[in-house]
């Protein structure tokens, strides 16, 4: 794993998965990088979705229930992209990773 990620800069990708820390990437020249692209893309999925789970709390019993298992998902995914970042990895997120590569960085 420590092989992966020689040459890549893992800390400023980790930071794209860590809520408002990701304008740190976002504002310097490390987005440049296609490496920090990726997980910024992956990052600026993660929190659209968390958002929207966020918002769907509003409804009454049932945008609850989505909201909890929502953010547990989200959690989930949360973990697996630092894991990824750490680890010099560009792995797509699971069903919404996908959408992290149509951001025009």
């Amino acid at each position: 794993m420590a092989e992966e990620a020689k040459g890549k800069n893992t800390g400023m990708a980790i930071l794209c998965y860590l809520g408002i820390l990701i304008l740190v990437p976002l504002l310097t020249d490390a987005k440049n990088e296609a490496f920090v692209k990726f997980h910024l893309g992956q990052g600026i999925v993660l929190i659209i979705a968390s958002i929207a789970i966020s918002v769907i709390n509003v409804i009454p019993i049932i945008g609850q229930i989505i909201s909890i298992l929502g953010g547990l998902a989200v959690f989930i995914l949360w973990i697996m992209g630092i894991i990824n970042a750490a680890g010099g990895q560009e792995k797509e997120l699971p069903v919404i990773g996908q959408y992290g590569a149509k951001f025009k960085l």
